[in-house]
């Protein structure tokens, strides 16, 4: 789950998310199991319009370098979209 602070909890363990790298967490938890699409994502990390097609590159990878901590991943489905699992059991 995420909080409004940017904590993101799962497994007993927490991350700490900037707002960007948040609003993408969100987007993709209320879709999880689900393939989340370049432009949803830039939607909902961007509601005002999303600074360049890099800038949702740059984010994801961050995003998943973070969450790595939690036991979640980010899957790059090719020319669909984003896709959040757990890379393991939550404890």
């Amino acid at each position: 789950s995420l909080d409004e602070d940017g904590v993101l909890r799962f497994g007993g363990d927490w991350v700490s998310l900037p707002p960007v790298e948040g609003r993408l967490t969100t987007a993709l938890l209320e879709n999880w199991g689900a393939v989340v699409s370049r432009d949803t994502l830039s939607r909902a990390g961007w509601p005002q319009g999303a600074p360049g097609r890099n800038a949702l590159d740059v984010h994801v990878l961050r995003l998943r370098r973070r969450i790595q901590a939690v036991g979640l991943v980010i899957k790059t489905v090719r020319n669909r979209g984003y896709l959040l699992e757990a890379a393991k059991l939550p404890n």
